[in-house]
């Protein structure tokens, strides 16, 4: 089968682009023929054998071009030309999509489907229902879905993208316009990480109604040595931002002062965390120093404020058998069954957060109940080589139908 990849960056960058890589290398692995498209970047480590790729947009440059990106990022005709050319040389089997937002915009889709192309896209944050892609207002610090029971004016309203007003109308208008134009219909697949996206995304429009299927992501699985002597610690992996929960955290941690809670991550809200006595900030963390911080830990916790599709680090935690503290909405919830693989806080509060970190640890019998329930599960998290086999499936639903 031949599959052409396609996301705005094609190096090594964040989950999508894990997620892309990762899954194109096991697929080239089971024998079949990947290549990809995006946008030019000195960084990229795949690419096509016609080496098109669309003009790198940096947002932070102060040169001339620049003034063209509002246009560029609604609907680029260079992104929709270039892909058309690999498209008519590859001749591709089913092409999957990613993240394609302002870099390469949804102009590729017409390109795919104008060569009657079965097109897949995996869709790994909010951003056909919400313009600035989280559900989450920044300004209020809480969940919002105002944009999917009202209109997606509100983004401007409340300047949801970087509290910027300008971005936040480009966000408005490409959302009207491909509505309008009603662009994603012809998208003959939605992979959704988690029943909490998908549910969202099939209630917003008639869009994507019939177009959706679940699978929790796969993950790189790991098996680390477990060192008896470790001081019990309760671990954070993320990014250090308020959507990521960072208050909450810090409100638990000083509630919890004979608990240790080691966090591993950096990002602009890491102050917050700062000069708490039990609480240690080890930085980015990655690699196999990462992989025996998680499987050493008592608890893995997440107390994302935002609704967090299908974080890998709790399907991590549990496949090394580390039960995990979490919220109890979004796609987290999926994850964590209250009571047997961890526990699921009350309210986004940091005293509904400790209780549920007491409630795993003060108890030396239930905690081994949890770790062994962890333990079982954890076999049974899909790896790369089981999720392809599943996406294969439906590739081949999709191109028998063509």
């Amino acid at each position: 089968m031949k599959i052409l990849m396609v996301n705005k960056f094609l190096y090594p960058r964040g989950g999508s682009e894990s997620y892309m890589l990762k899954l194109a290398e096991e697929l080239r692995t089971q024998g079949h023929e990947v290549e990809f498209f995006g946008m030019y970047d000195e960084k990229n480590t795949v690419g096509n054998t016609l080496g098109l790729y669309t003009t790198n947009m940096d947002f932070h440059s102060t040169g001339l071009s620049r003034f063209l990106y509002p246009f560029r990022i609604l609907y680029s005709r260079e992104a929709n030309r270039k892909i058309g050319k690999v498209l008519d040389a590859f001749k591709p089997d089913v092409v999957h999509m990613n993240n394609i937002n302002f870099q390469l915009t949804p102009s590729i889709i017409y390109a795919v489907k104008k060569r009657n192309i079965p097109l897949v896209q995996t869709v790994h944050d909010y951003q056909m229902i919400c313009p600035n892609h989280l559900l989450y207002s920044f300004r209020e610090t809480k969940p919002c879905d105002r944009c999917i029971t009202g209109s997606t004016w509100n983004c401007l309203k409340y300047s949801c993208i970087h509290d910027s007003k300008i971005k936040s109308l480009l966000g408005v208008l490409e959302a009207k316009l491909y509505a309008l134009l009603k662009t994603y219909k012809k998208v003959d697949l939605f992979i959704c990480p988690s029943r909490f996206l998908e549910k969202k995304l099939s209630g917003s429009s008639g869009l994507y109604s019939g177009k959706t299927f679940t699978i929790h992501n796969f993950i790189e699985k790991h098996t680390p040595a477990k060192k008896d002597s470790v001081d019990p610690y309760v671990v954070f992996v993320g990014r250090l931002s308020k959507e990521k929960g960072v208050a909450l955290l810090a409100g638990t941690a000083r509630l919890l002062p004979n608990v240790r809670f080691v966090v591993a991550g950096n990002g602009p809200d890491d102050a917050c965390l700062q000069d708490i006595p039990n609480v240690t900030l080890k930085g980015f963390v990655t690699g196999s120093a990462l992989v025996e911080l998680m499987a050493n830990a008592k608890l893995l916790i997440a107390p994302s404020v935002c609704y967090e599709n299908n974080p890998l680090s709790i399907l991590e935690a549990h496949s090394m058998g580390v039960p995990v503290v979490t919220m109890n909405y979004g796609g987290m919830a999926e994850l964590v069954e209250d009571g047997k693989t961890g526990a699921l806080a009350s309210a986004a509060t940091a005293e509904a957060v400790a209780a549920a970190v007491r409630k795993c640890l003060e108890d030396e019998a239930y905690y081994k109940t949890l770790k062994a329930n962890c333990e079982a599960l954890g076999a049974r998290i899909m790896g790369v080589s089981e999720y392809c086999g599943i996406l294969l499936a439906e590739y081949k639903k999709l191109i028998d139908k063509r």
